[in-house]
Protein backbone atom coordinates (compact mmCIF):
# COMPACT_ATOMS: atom_id res chain seq x y z
CA UNK A 1 0.00 0.00 0.00
CA UNK A 2 1.26 3.29 -0.92
CA UNK A 3 2.18 5.93 1.87
CA UNK A 4 1.08 9.49 2.30
CA UNK A 5 2.88 12.34 -0.31
CA UNK A 6 6.44 13.31 0.66
CA UNK A 7 6.38 16.85 2.45
CA UNK A 8 7.68 18.79 -0.71
CA UNK A 9 5.21 16.14 -3.02
CA UNK A 10 2.42 17.23 -0.92
CA UNK A 11 3.40 21.11 -0.53
CA UNK A 12 3.83 21.16 -4.61
CA UNK A 13 0.38 19.49 -4.77
CA UNK A 14 -1.91 21.66 -2.56
CA UNK A 15 -0.38 25.13 -4.16
CA UNK A 16 -1.42 24.10 -7.43
CA UNK A 17 -4.48 23.07 -6.21
CA UNK A 18 -4.86 26.25 -4.01
CA UNK A 19 -3.71 28.31 -6.54
CA UNK A 20 -6.21 26.69 -9.18
CA UNK A 21 -9.07 26.95 -6.69
CA UNK A 22 -8.74 30.62 -6.29
CA UNK A 23 -8.45 31.42 -9.83
CA UNK A 24 -11.64 29.11 -11.15
CA UNK A 25 -13.58 30.33 -7.72
CA UNK A 26 -13.18 34.17 -9.08
CA UNK A 27 -16.70 34.63 -10.73
CA UNK A 28 -18.36 33.05 -7.74
CA UNK A 29 -16.06 35.70 -5.38
CA UNK A 30 -17.66 38.40 -7.68
CA UNK A 31 -21.23 37.05 -7.93
CA UNK A 32 -21.40 36.82 -3.65
CA UNK A 33 -20.09 40.36 -3.05
CA UNK A 34 -22.71 41.70 -6.16
CA UNK A 35 -25.73 40.36 -3.70
CA UNK A 36 -24.15 41.53 -0.70
CA UNK A 37 -23.96 45.03 -2.43
CA UNK A 38 -27.59 44.89 -3.09
CA UNK A 39 -28.74 43.50 0.23
CA UNK A 40 -27.07 46.63 1.81
CA UNK A 41 -27.85 48.66 -0.16
CA UNK A 42 -31.54 47.42 0.58
CA UNK A 43 -30.92 47.66 4.03
CA UNK A 44 -29.61 50.96 4.18
CA UNK A 45 -32.47 52.46 2.70
CA UNK A 46 -35.18 50.26 4.97
CA UNK A 47 -33.14 51.82 8.29
CA UNK A 48 -32.89 55.44 7.25
CA UNK A 49 -36.46 54.92 6.82
CA UNK A 50 -36.48 54.41 10.82
CA UNK A 51 -34.83 56.69 11.71
CA UNK A 52 -32.69 55.30 14.18
CA UNK A 53 -30.89 56.95 17.30
CA UNK A 54 -29.05 56.23 20.31
CA UNK A 55 -32.96 55.94 22.28
CA UNK A 56 -33.72 52.76 20.37
CA UNK A 57 -30.65 50.71 21.83
CA UNK A 58 -32.17 51.38 25.61
CA UNK A 59 -32.43 48.14 27.33
CA UNK A 60 -35.60 46.62 28.79
CA UNK A 61 -36.07 44.13 31.34
CA UNK A 62 -39.24 42.11 33.17
CA UNK A 63 -41.95 41.67 30.56
CA UNK A 64 -40.53 44.11 27.67
CA UNK A 65 -43.20 46.43 27.61
CA UNK A 66 -43.22 49.03 25.35
CA UNK A 67 -39.70 48.28 23.98
CA UNK A 68 -38.97 50.65 21.78
CA UNK A 69 -35.43 48.76 20.09
CA UNK A 70 -37.14 45.29 20.10
CA UNK A 71 -39.98 46.70 17.84
CA UNK A 72 -37.42 48.82 15.31
CA UNK A 73 -35.65 45.24 15.14
CA UNK A 74 -37.97 43.59 13.84
CA UNK A 75 -39.48 46.30 11.94
CA UNK A 76 -36.76 46.20 9.96
CA UNK A 77 -36.28 42.10 10.00
CA UNK A 78 -39.69 41.95 8.92
CA UNK A 79 -39.20 44.50 5.64
CA UNK A 80 -35.75 43.00 4.88
CA UNK A 81 -36.97 39.64 4.80
CA UNK A 82 -40.11 40.78 2.84
CA UNK A 83 -42.54 39.78 5.41
CA UNK A 84 -45.10 41.08 7.08
CA UNK A 85 -43.90 40.61 10.92
CA UNK A 86 -41.22 39.47 11.93
CA UNK A 87 -39.95 37.97 15.70
CA UNK A 88 -36.31 38.18 16.81
CA UNK A 89 -35.65 37.33 20.41
CA UNK A 90 -32.46 36.17 22.35
CA UNK A 91 -34.96 34.02 24.09
CA UNK A 92 -34.72 31.92 21.24
CA UNK A 93 -31.23 30.19 21.58
CA UNK A 94 -31.50 28.10 18.49
CA UNK A 95 -33.27 27.74 14.64
CA UNK A 96 -34.74 25.01 16.54
CA UNK A 97 -36.58 26.54 18.71
CA UNK A 98 -37.89 28.71 16.58
CA UNK A 99 -38.86 26.21 14.07
CA UNK A 100 -40.55 24.31 16.90
CA UNK A 101 -42.61 27.09 18.04
CA UNK A 102 -43.90 27.68 14.61
CA UNK A 103 -44.30 24.18 13.98
CA UNK A 104 -46.44 23.69 17.07
CA UNK A 105 -48.36 26.78 16.49
CA UNK A 106 -50.28 25.59 13.67
CA UNK A 107 -50.63 22.03 13.90
CA UNK A 108 -53.27 19.77 15.93
CA UNK A 109 -53.73 16.34 16.57
CA UNK A 110 -54.83 14.57 13.37
CA UNK A 111 -52.72 17.32 11.41
CA UNK A 112 -50.35 16.30 8.68
CA UNK A 113 -47.03 17.62 8.30
CA UNK A 114 -45.63 17.33 4.97
CA UNK A 115 -41.99 17.92 4.77
CA UNK A 116 -41.12 17.75 0.88
CA UNK A 117 -37.32 18.14 1.09
CA UNK A 118 -36.28 15.03 2.65
CA UNK A 119 -35.54 14.33 6.23
CA UNK A 120 -35.52 17.26 8.11
CA UNK A 121 -32.25 18.31 10.18
CA UNK A 122 -31.56 15.64 12.83
CA UNK A 123 -32.76 17.74 15.46
CA UNK A 124 -35.97 18.46 14.40
CA UNK A 125 -36.15 14.47 13.86
CA UNK A 126 -36.65 14.08 17.68
CA UNK A 127 -39.04 16.69 18.10
CA UNK A 128 -41.29 15.36 15.40
CA UNK A 129 -40.71 11.84 16.29
CA UNK A 130 -39.77 10.03 13.37
CA UNK A 131 -38.55 7.38 12.73
CA UNK A 132 -38.19 7.08 16.27
CA UNK A 133 -41.02 8.09 18.74
CA UNK A 134 -39.44 10.58 21.49
CA UNK A 135 -41.32 11.91 24.62
CA UNK A 136 -43.16 14.91 24.07
CA UNK A 137 -42.40 14.46 19.98
CA UNK A 138 -45.51 15.93 17.23
CA UNK A 139 -46.29 12.44 16.33
CA UNK A 140 -46.88 11.44 20.37
CA UNK A 141 -49.02 14.37 20.47
CA UNK A 142 -51.22 13.02 17.42
CA UNK A 143 -49.41 14.77 14.61
CA UNK A 144 -49.37 12.58 11.46
CA UNK A 145 -45.78 13.21 9.60
CA UNK A 146 -45.27 12.62 6.08
CA UNK A 147 -41.86 12.68 4.36
CA UNK A 148 -40.53 12.80 0.49
CA UNK A 149 -38.09 14.77 -1.26
CA UNK A 150 -39.62 16.51 -4.46
CA UNK A 151 -35.34 17.87 -5.26
CA UNK A 152 -33.75 15.62 -7.85
CA UNK A 153 -30.37 15.32 -8.84
CA UNK A 154 -31.06 17.71 -11.61
CA UNK A 155 -34.46 19.28 -10.95
CA UNK A 156 -37.58 18.99 -9.71
CA UNK A 157 -40.42 16.46 -9.66
CA UNK A 158 -43.17 18.57 -9.24
CA UNK A 159 -45.73 16.17 -10.53
CA UNK A 160 -45.13 14.75 -7.17
CA UNK A 161 -45.29 17.39 -5.20
CA UNK A 162 -49.05 17.79 -6.50
CA UNK A 163 -49.65 14.38 -5.89
CA UNK A 164 -48.56 14.61 -2.40
CA UNK A 165 -50.57 17.72 -1.50
CA UNK A 166 -53.49 16.40 -3.32
CA UNK A 167 -53.41 12.84 -1.45
CA UNK A 168 -52.42 14.00 2.19
CA UNK A 169 -53.95 17.04 2.20
CA UNK A 170 -51.05 18.91 4.92
CA UNK A 171 -51.97 21.47 7.14
CA UNK A 172 -48.23 22.45 6.92
CA UNK A 173 -45.85 22.07 4.42
CA UNK A 174 -42.03 21.76 5.51
CA UNK A 175 -39.45 23.23 3.21
CA UNK A 176 -35.55 22.89 4.35
CA UNK A 177 -33.36 25.42 2.62
CA UNK A 178 -29.93 23.65 3.21
CA UNK A 179 -29.32 19.35 2.83
CA UNK A 180 -28.48 19.16 6.70
CA UNK A 181 -26.65 16.31 7.36
CA UNK A 182 -27.42 14.68 3.97
CA UNK A 183 -24.91 14.42 1.00
CA UNK A 184 -27.59 15.35 -1.50
CA UNK A 185 -28.50 18.42 -3.69
CA UNK A 186 -30.28 21.38 -2.55
CA UNK A 187 -33.14 23.39 -4.34
CA UNK A 188 -31.76 26.36 -6.19
CA UNK A 189 -33.48 29.70 -4.91
CA UNK A 190 -35.77 29.65 -8.42
CA UNK A 191 -37.01 25.79 -7.27
CA UNK A 192 -37.52 27.10 -3.71
CA UNK A 193 -39.75 29.97 -5.10
CA UNK A 194 -41.19 27.15 -7.80
CA UNK A 195 -42.08 24.90 -4.84
CA UNK A 196 -43.62 27.32 -2.45
CA UNK A 197 -45.99 28.52 -5.18
CA UNK A 198 -47.02 25.43 -6.01
CA UNK A 199 -47.82 24.61 -2.13
CA UNK A 200 -49.93 27.89 -1.74
CA UNK A 201 -51.46 27.22 -4.91
CA UNK A 202 -53.02 23.60 -3.21
CA UNK A 203 -56.47 22.95 -2.99
CA UNK A 204 -56.20 22.41 0.90
CA UNK A 205 -54.44 25.68 1.64
CA UNK A 206 -51.31 24.60 3.52
CA UNK A 207 -49.58 26.69 5.43
CA UNK A 208 -45.77 26.66 4.07
CA UNK A 209 -42.86 27.08 7.06
CA UNK A 210 -39.20 27.45 5.17
CA UNK A 211 -36.16 26.43 7.48
CA UNK A 212 -34.18 29.27 6.15
CA UNK A 213 -31.10 28.25 8.66
CA UNK A 214 -27.28 29.08 6.36
CA UNK A 215 -29.23 30.46 3.85
CA UNK A 216 -30.18 33.89 4.27
CA UNK A 217 -28.87 36.69 1.91
CA UNK A 218 -27.37 33.84 -0.29
CA UNK A 219 -29.67 34.85 -2.98
CA UNK A 220 -31.77 38.32 -3.47
CA UNK A 221 -35.23 37.02 -2.58
CA UNK A 222 -35.95 35.24 1.14
CA UNK A 223 -38.67 32.65 1.68
CA UNK A 224 -41.66 35.49 2.93
CA UNK A 225 -41.35 37.11 -0.28
CA UNK A 226 -42.09 34.02 -2.43
CA UNK A 227 -44.78 33.89 -0.62
CA UNK A 228 -44.23 31.12 2.22
CA UNK A 229 -46.09 32.07 5.37
CA UNK A 230 -43.03 31.65 7.72
CA UNK A 231 -39.34 31.43 7.87
CA UNK A 232 -37.25 30.50 11.11
CA UNK A 233 -33.49 30.63 11.47
CA UNK A 234 -31.23 31.25 14.08
CA UNK A 235 -28.96 34.53 15.11
CA UNK A 236 -25.94 32.86 15.13
CA UNK A 237 -25.67 32.05 11.79
CA UNK A 238 -26.14 34.24 8.49
CA UNK A 239 -28.41 37.17 9.99
CA UNK A 240 -26.48 37.38 12.78
CA UNK A 241 -23.22 38.90 11.22
CA UNK A 242 -20.83 36.66 13.54
CA UNK A 243 -21.24 39.25 16.25
CA UNK A 244 -24.84 38.39 17.47
CA UNK A 245 -24.35 36.30 21.03
CA UNK A 246 -27.41 34.00 21.01
CA UNK A 247 -30.61 34.16 19.29
CA UNK A 248 -33.21 33.52 16.50
CA UNK A 249 -35.89 34.41 14.29
CA UNK A 250 -39.39 33.75 12.90
CA UNK A 251 -40.66 35.84 10.16
CA UNK A 252 -43.74 35.93 8.05
CA UNK A 253 -47.77 37.08 8.39
CA UNK A 254 -49.13 38.85 10.91
CA UNK A 255 -50.92 35.98 11.66
CA UNK A 256 -48.59 33.38 11.65
CA UNK A 257 -45.64 35.06 13.27
CA UNK A 258 -48.11 36.22 16.13
CA UNK A 259 -49.13 32.15 16.78
CA UNK A 260 -45.81 31.37 16.93
CA UNK A 261 -45.33 34.24 19.33
CA UNK A 262 -48.05 33.03 21.73
CA UNK A 263 -46.93 29.63 21.61
CA UNK A 264 -43.27 30.63 23.29
CA UNK A 265 -44.37 33.80 25.22
CA UNK A 266 -47.88 32.49 26.20
CA UNK A 267 -49.45 35.98 24.98
CA UNK A 268 -48.19 36.82 22.27
CA UNK A 269 -45.35 39.21 20.45
CA UNK A 270 -45.64 42.35 23.07
CA UNK A 271 -43.77 40.60 25.76
CA UNK A 272 -39.59 40.01 25.62
CA UNK A 273 -37.05 42.09 26.59
CA UNK A 274 -34.62 42.48 24.58
CA UNK A 275 -31.79 42.73 27.43
CA UNK A 276 -30.06 45.24 25.98
CA UNK A 277 -29.32 43.37 22.60
CA UNK A 278 -31.31 46.04 20.07
CA UNK A 279 -27.86 47.18 19.04
CA UNK A 280 -26.31 44.13 18.61
CA UNK A 281 -29.38 42.56 16.60
CA UNK A 282 -29.23 45.52 13.97
CA UNK A 283 -25.52 45.75 14.42
CA UNK A 284 -25.01 42.11 12.93
CA UNK A 285 -27.99 42.41 10.13
CA UNK A 286 -26.06 45.46 8.96
CA UNK A 287 -22.69 43.36 8.59
CA UNK A 288 -24.69 40.58 7.55
CA UNK A 289 -24.87 40.23 3.93
CA UNK A 290 -20.76 40.98 3.51
CA UNK A 291 -20.22 38.31 6.15
CA UNK A 292 -22.37 35.81 4.10
CA UNK A 293 -20.36 37.21 1.10
CA UNK A 294 -17.34 35.73 3.07
CA UNK A 295 -18.89 32.58 3.60
CA UNK A 296 -19.97 31.80 0.17
CA UNK A 297 -16.11 32.59 -0.95
CA UNK A 298 -14.75 30.25 1.67
CA UNK A 299 -17.41 27.92 0.29
CA UNK A 300 -16.76 27.99 -3.44
CA UNK A 301 -12.80 28.21 -2.47
CA UNK A 302 -13.57 24.32 -0.62
CA UNK A 303 -15.64 22.79 -3.29
CA UNK A 304 -12.95 23.17 -6.09
CA UNK A 305 -9.84 22.70 -3.76
CA UNK A 306 -11.18 19.15 -2.68
CA UNK A 307 -12.62 18.54 -6.48
CA UNK A 308 -9.32 19.27 -7.43
CA UNK A 309 -7.94 16.54 -4.66
CA UNK A 310 -10.08 14.11 -5.70
CA UNK A 311 -13.36 14.51 -3.42
CA UNK A 312 -16.30 13.98 -3.70
CA UNK A 313 -18.11 17.84 -2.98
CA UNK A 314 -21.39 19.36 -3.07
CA UNK A 315 -22.36 21.92 -3.70
CA UNK A 316 -19.82 20.81 -6.98
CA UNK A 317 -17.52 23.71 -8.48
CA UNK A 318 -19.85 26.18 -10.22
CA UNK A 319 -23.34 24.76 -9.37
CA UNK A 320 -25.90 27.09 -7.81
CA UNK A 321 -25.54 28.12 -4.25
CA UNK A 322 -29.01 28.36 -1.70
CA UNK A 323 -26.67 28.28 1.22
CA UNK A 324 -23.44 28.44 2.46
CA UNK A 325 -22.48 25.03 3.62
CA UNK A 326 -19.95 22.84 2.01
CA UNK A 327 -20.12 19.20 2.53
CA UNK A 328 -16.75 17.30 1.36
CA UNK A 329 -17.37 13.34 1.30
CA UNK A 330 -14.26 12.34 3.26
CA UNK A 331 -15.44 8.41 3.15
CA UNK A 332 -13.63 7.48 7.11
CA UNK A 333 -14.23 9.14 10.57
CA UNK A 334 -10.78 8.91 10.93
CA UNK A 335 -10.66 11.47 7.82
CA UNK A 336 -13.73 13.12 9.30
CA UNK A 337 -12.03 13.87 12.58
CA UNK A 338 -8.63 15.23 11.09
CA UNK A 339 -10.16 17.10 9.18
CA UNK A 340 -12.16 19.22 12.19
CA UNK A 341 -9.34 18.99 14.26
CA UNK A 342 -7.02 21.19 11.74
CA UNK A 343 -9.79 23.38 10.87
CA UNK A 344 -10.11 24.31 15.01
CA UNK A 345 -6.13 24.29 15.19
CA UNK A 346 -6.46 27.68 12.82
CA UNK A 347 -8.83 29.23 14.89
CA UNK A 348 -8.39 32.24 17.08
CA UNK A 349 -10.55 31.14 19.87
CA UNK A 350 -9.86 27.28 21.03
CA UNK A 351 -7.02 26.55 18.79
CA UNK A 352 -5.45 24.35 21.35
CA UNK A 353 -8.61 22.08 22.11
CA UNK A 354 -9.10 18.61 20.07
CA UNK A 355 -12.20 18.21 18.69
CA UNK A 356 -13.55 14.41 19.90
CA UNK A 357 -16.95 12.59 18.61
CA UNK A 358 -19.29 12.85 21.70
CA UNK A 359 -23.32 12.89 22.11
CA UNK A 360 -25.47 16.37 21.50
CA UNK A 361 -28.31 17.07 22.56
CA UNK A 362 -31.34 16.32 19.68
CA UNK A 363 -28.32 14.15 17.66
CA UNK A 364 -28.88 10.39 17.51
CA UNK A 365 -25.36 9.91 16.58
CA UNK A 366 -22.01 11.25 17.93
CA UNK A 367 -20.89 14.11 16.27
CA UNK A 368 -17.37 15.73 15.73
CA UNK A 369 -17.69 19.82 15.93
CA UNK A 370 -15.39 22.64 15.27
CA UNK A 371 -16.34 25.42 16.60
CA UNK A 372 -12.84 27.96 16.81
CA UNK A 373 -14.86 31.37 16.94
CA UNK A 374 -15.72 33.94 19.57
CA UNK A 375 -19.43 32.68 19.99
CA UNK A 376 -19.99 29.12 21.30
CA UNK A 377 -21.60 27.32 17.87
CA UNK A 378 -21.40 30.21 15.86
CA UNK A 379 -21.40 28.45 12.62
CA UNK A 380 -20.99 31.77 10.55
CA UNK A 381 -17.60 32.82 12.33
CA UNK A 382 -16.19 29.39 10.68
CA UNK A 383 -16.97 25.31 11.32
CA UNK A 384 -16.63 22.50 10.39
CA UNK A 385 -18.87 19.35 11.63
CA UNK A 386 -20.15 15.78 11.01
CA UNK A 387 -21.82 12.88 12.30
CA UNK A 388 -20.04 9.93 12.76
CA UNK A 389 -21.61 8.01 10.11
CA UNK A 390 -21.31 6.55 6.68
CA UNK A 391 -20.76 7.81 4.03
CA UNK A 392 -18.56 10.45 6.48
CA UNK A 393 -18.96 13.49 4.93
CA UNK A 394 -17.35 16.52 6.52
CA UNK A 395 -19.95 20.13 6.61
CA UNK A 396 -17.99 23.32 6.75
CA UNK A 397 -19.27 26.74 6.26
CA UNK A 398 -19.04 30.36 7.27
CA UNK A 399 -16.29 32.95 7.62
CA UNK A 400 -15.63 36.49 9.07
CA UNK A 401 -12.53 36.22 7.13
CA UNK A 402 -11.87 35.20 3.77
CA UNK A 403 -8.44 34.58 4.72
CA UNK A 404 -8.98 32.55 7.32
CA UNK A 405 -11.36 30.12 5.65
CA UNK A 406 -8.47 29.37 3.05
CA UNK A 407 -5.88 28.81 5.94
CA UNK A 408 -8.45 26.29 7.96
CA UNK A 409 -9.21 24.97 3.98
CA UNK A 410 -5.39 24.21 3.19
CA UNK A 411 -4.65 22.55 6.87
CA UNK A 412 -7.23 20.42 6.66
CA UNK A 413 -5.86 19.40 3.15
CA UNK A 414 -2.50 19.25 4.84
CA UNK A 415 -3.63 16.87 7.92
CA UNK A 416 -6.10 14.43 5.53
CA UNK A 417 -3.70 14.05 2.44
CA UNK A 418 -0.06 13.32 5.49
CA UNK A 419 -2.18 11.06 7.24
CA UNK A 420 -0.93 6.96 7.06
CA UNK A 421 -3.72 6.13 4.88
CA UNK A 422 -3.69 9.07 2.21
CA UNK A 423 -2.42 6.75 -0.23
CA UNK A 424 -5.34 4.39 -0.47
CA UNK A 425 -8.05 5.73 -2.17
CA UNK A 426 -11.68 6.05 -0.63
CA UNK A 427 -15.26 6.66 -1.90
CA UNK A 428 -14.69 9.69 -4.25
CA UNK A 429 -10.94 10.19 -3.90
CA UNK A 430 -8.05 9.59 -6.28
CA UNK A 431 -4.61 8.53 -5.58
CA UNK A 432 -2.03 11.40 -5.06
CA UNK A 433 0.91 11.83 -6.98
CA UNK A 434 4.45 11.21 -4.65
Amino acid sequence: MLGPPSRDGLDKVLEAAASKARAEARAEFERARGTARRWIHRLLGILQEQPLDETDFVSSSGYGYGDRGREAVERVFAKLMGAEKALVRPQLATGTQAIVASLKAHLRPGDVLLSITGPPYDTLLTVIGWPQQHPGSLVERGVRFQCADVVLPHGLDLVALERHLKQLRPKVVFIQRSPGYQFKRAATQEELARMIEVVKSAACQPLCIVDNCYGEFVGDREPPGMGADLACGSLIKNPGGGVVPTGGYIVGTTAAVEAAAREITGVGSEVGPTLGFSRLLLQGLFLAPQVVAEALAAAAFVSRLFHELGFDVLPRPGEPRNHIVQAVKLGTADWVKRFCRAVQRTGPVGSHLLPEPAPLPGYDDQVVMAAPGFIQGSSIELSADAPLRPPYVVYFQGSLCWYHAEMAALSAAREILSAPSAGTPQAGHERLPH
